[in-house]
């Protein structure tokens, strides 16, 4: 994954009882083949290890590996593991990761400034030993582990084209010394070749040469190290682990080729890109959306499952939300309903997925406990759907007369139960109405429920289903936003905005002859939190130095501001050489 706070260069992006249980259940009726006991490192402080009984065959396996996680921007970090603003990682940590009810965790390493990039490409021992403490404890709790060579990926590995011979070596000496180290740790330890193999000025089919040569030496390495890497399970990566039909493909052959039954496909998936950065208009999880899901899973599935190759969806998640220091670029309810269709599309194909969880993102680090315990009721998805709806706002006017509003039900299989305000059930034919898939509130309900009208979130509905989770509605009170007249720089520039309760989907920038503006020139709608930015407490719109900075010099710019209330403001940016100056009119 990349960090979207990194550089562009490597871009990409309380304990509980019952899961515990549940757990143990699931792990003592499988159908398994081989005993796995971790013990903790010799310097690890001691701790009692987890006993896992591994299926024999790889679909099996991996299948018990459902959910995962990534202990992201760690020990991938560059150069050391805190550099990313994530403490180190504890024994506490995946006690608690391992208490919500995940089964395996991700741990990607960069290994790039702990070894040596002349022969030998020696690995410190100092790291080393960090790195098999962290993997010891994820084991002694009783997770699956998946370690691999991450970031290297686009620091030297992607220099292959032009220097094979030392990449090839250092990448074959890198896994040389890491199944050396691990050689004697249990099969609930997979190996990943790579994180997202790229390489420089290189076409697809050169992608795939180069990396089917990588994947197919690392087999051969870690094969022949023995003990028990002779039947460990190996996940091999696609180009950028992008799960493209050609890509899919092309690892397919080479998978074929190895004739070894415990190889594993490993992809990524971010949803349709528009949608997961918000950009070119995809502010909705919208059939494009939805379509672009369902046939990468159906991909998955019809080149890999089908064929008896479980699949390791070694990262999903959306590339912009959570946001770190930035208001969300995807809308809360939106994103709910991506991680619900990426529960049930994972489970119809066969799919072993892993969150990817930057630190900033899910699980705070600091505290172990999740940042929103609402978004983290996506666990839910892991085993059944959830009813969602067309928004999960209702916005009502202050200053025109309230009204009955509608939204459209998306029951996903469920049947709708009705709807609560905290633990008070309203009453059907009164408070609200259903027909067929429409929910309408009436106008005596919304009345109520504003109370004195004041801007913002008035009260808070759920629709409960017969499964799942149930569905939050806010119902906010809101008058068209105001924005005034503004001049600035091209390093500072903040429209006066007051929004009134409103809330900013999407900004639109064109020029007069109809082109676009900004420096997303192939849409007019530009990247959330890229070009522009809602500051809420200090009652502003950001726009950001990048976008000031690709408009044309002393041409206006006219931006078209979407809210989510459905109402749009028109304001006039005029950039003239470092000076910005913007008008509503």
């Amino acid at each position: 994954m990349t960090d979207i706070r990194q550089p562009a260069h490597h871009r990409s992006r309380g304990p509980g009882r019952l899961a515990g249980l549940l757990l143990a259940l699931v792990v003592l009726l499988g159908l398994c083949a081989g005993t796995a006991t971790a013990a903790p490192d010799a310097a690890a402080e001691p701790s009692q290890s987890t006993t896992v009984r591994v299926p024999a065959r790889a679909m099996d396996a991996v299948a018990a590996m459902q959910p995962s996680w990534n202990l992201g921007n760690t020990l991938d970090a560059i150069p050391d593991e805190t550099s990313w603003g994530n403490p180190k990682a504890t024994r506490e940590l995946f006690e608690t990761v391992r208490a919500q009810g995940y089964r395996s965790v991700r741990i990607p390493v960069t290994w790039t400034d702990h070894q040596s990039a002349t022969a030998p490409y020696t690995i410190d021992a100092t790291y080393m030993s960090r790195v098999k403490q962290v993997v010891d404890w994820a084991l002694a709790d009783g997770l699956y582990v998946v370690l691999n060579v991450h970031h290297d990926s686009w620091q030297w590995i992607s220099k292959m084209p032009t220097d094979h011979d030392n990449v090839l070596a250092r990448f074959n000496a890198g896994w040389t010394q890491i199944s050396s180290t691990f050689r004697d740790e249990p099969r609930t330890l997979l190996f990943e070749s790579v994180n997202e193999p790229s390489f420089d000025n290189a076409t697809d089919a050169q992608k795939m040469q180069l990396l089917n040569e990588l994947n197919t030496s690392f087999h051969k390495v870690v094969r022949s190290s023995g003990g028990g890497n002779t039947n460990r399970l190996l996940a091999l990566p696609t180009p950028a682990c992008t799960p493209s039909q050609p890509f899919m493909d092309d690892l397919s052959t080479t998978i074929g080729a190895l004739h070894d039954s415990n190889l594993v496909a490993t992809v990524h998936y971010y949803s349709w890109y528009p949608f997961s950065v918000n950009v070119a208009g995809g502010t909705r999880y919208d059939e494009n959306a939805q379509k672009d899901l369902n046939e990468a899973f159906a991909r998955m599935h019809d080149t890999f499952v089908a064929k008896g190759i479980p699949v390791y969806l070694g990262e999903y998640g959306l590339l912009g939300y959570p946001d770190d220091n930035h208001p969300s670029r995807i809308e809360r309810g939106e994103a709910l309903k991506y991680y619900e269709h990426i529960g049930y599309a994972a489970r119809v194909a066969g799919v072993t997925t892993a969150l990817w969880d930057p630190g900033f993102a899910y699980l705070n680090r600091e505290t172990l406990q999740w940042r929103d315990p609402g978004l983290f009721a996506i666990k839910s998805n892991w085993t059944t759907r959830s009813g969602t709806a067309s928004f999960d706002k209702v916005f009502v006017s202050k200053s025109s007369p309230i009204t009955a509003q509608a939204l459209t039900l998306n029951l996903n299989g469920t049947s709708f139960r009705g709807l609560w305000q905290g633990g008070t059930k309203l009453y059907a034919g009164q408070d609200y109405n259903v027909s067929g898939n429409q929910l309408t509130l009436t106008a005596k309900t919304l009345t109520r429920l504003v109370g004195s009208r004041a801007y913002g979130v008035n009260a808070t509905l759920q629709a409960r289903f017969s499964s799942g989770l149930p569905w939050q509605i806010d119902v906010v009170t809101y008058d068209s936003p105001v924005l005034s007249n503004t001049a600035g720089t091209t390093d500072s520039f903040t429209v006066p905005t007051q929004f009134r309760g409103d809330v900013l989907a999407t900004m639109e920038a064109k020029y007069a002859d109809g082109s676009n503006a900004g420096q997303t020139s192939w849409t007019p709608f530009q990247e959330f939190n890229m070009a522009f930015s809602p500051d809420y407490p200090n009652g502003t719109i950001i726009l950001t130095p990048a976008f000031l900075n690709a408009l044309r010099d002393g041409e206006a710019a006219t931006l078209t501001f979407h809210f989510w209330s459905g109402v749009t403001i028109t304001y006039h940016v005029t950039k003239s050489g470092s000076s910005v100056t913007g008008t509503t009119s």
